[in-house]
């Protein structure tokens, strides 16, 4: 086996153990997760408070194509039967501009609705239900909507697009905070629930969920390490490897550095990976300062 191959299935097996160890605040986890249709339908109920939603469909890291900008890959994608459609997305770091996150999201979902040939009048409502380990606004609440109101009378301004934050640092009592608290332990032996407990005690215990896990972890490390690396995407990852790192830019190499530590990986065998020191990683990571 060439060093390329090592290296490769050393990504596999290591990406594979840490996310199938990890909480549902990982987003490669919960993506997987969520992409059972009952447990991703618990979770939109709990949230939405819409107790008889019907989920249909539901794809975890569902790519959104965008001809003239970047493309988009949702954490999870789902539409019920009423045709709404739902993005959920994990942010662990408070290291983004939040609010324009979920505007670009909710634009590229409203158009990917249109390219359907719909009329404005009949595009469905759009839900960013956005999940975060820290009380990002300082709201003190489990769950805050976003309100658009119209004027100094704050009339309600109804568009179809609604933004919610929920997050797992503030345990208000609600049942929503229940369920977060839930998030963060992704306890395999609490069955309390229901469709989400029955899936990530699969995913966790059951030689079924390791090879879905393993499965989709291949799936990413063939695209490139989550689009990190630049030459990979288009070559595979054996030339990947070897060239896209040497010829990708810094930026590549970053936000390589970022997904993979998020994913649980060690500081060094990310710079082996990347093959450049721990420092530079470090310093990529905001460990050090720059």
């Amino acid at each position: 086996m060439s060093n390329r191959q090592q290296s490769r299935a050393e990504i596999i097996r290591q990406k594979t153990e840490a996310t199938r160890s990890s909480n549902l605040l990982n987003d490669l986890f919960a993506s997987v997760a969520l992409e059972d249709v009952g447990a991703c339908q618990y979770v939109l109920r709990t949230i939405l408070d819409m107790k008889d939603l019907k989920v249909d469909w539901v794809k975890g890291q569902y790519r959104l194509l965008n001809l003239t900008a970047k493309d988009s890959i949702l954490d999870v994608y789902a539409e019920d039967g009423n045709g709404r459609m739902m993005n959920i997305e994990l942010q662990r770091w408070d290291t983004d501009d939040h609010a324009k996150r979920t505007r670009y999201y909710s634009s590229m979902l409203d158009k990917s609705s249109l390219d359907k040939g719909l009329k404005y009048s009949e595009m469905p409502d759009v839900y960013i239900i956005y999940i975060s380990e820290m009380d990002l606004w300082g709201t003190e609440e489990a769950l805050s909507w976003v309100k658009k109101t119209l004027g100094e009378k704050s009339l309600p301004y109804e568009d179809g697009s609604h933004v919610i934050y929920v997050n797992a640092a503030v345990d208000d009592g609600s049942e929503v905070a229940r369920m977060m608290k839930y998030f963060v332990s992704a306890d395999p032996d609490d069955m309390s629930h229901g469709e989400l407990s029955k899936r990530v005690r699969y995913l966790k215990k059951e030689k079924g969920g390791l090879e879905i896990m393993q499965k989709t972890v291949e799936e990413l490390v063939n695209l490139g390490l989550k689009e990190g690396i630049e030459q990979g995407i288009e070559q595979g990852i054996e030339m990947g490897i070897e060239q896209g790192l040497e010829k990708g830019d810094a930026n590549r190499s970053k936000k390589t550095a970022i997904n993979m530590y998020q994913s649980d990986m060690k500081v060094d065998f990310i710079a082996r990976v990347l093959e450049t020191s721990v420092a530079q990683v470090e310093e990529w990571l905001g460990l050090v300062p720059a």
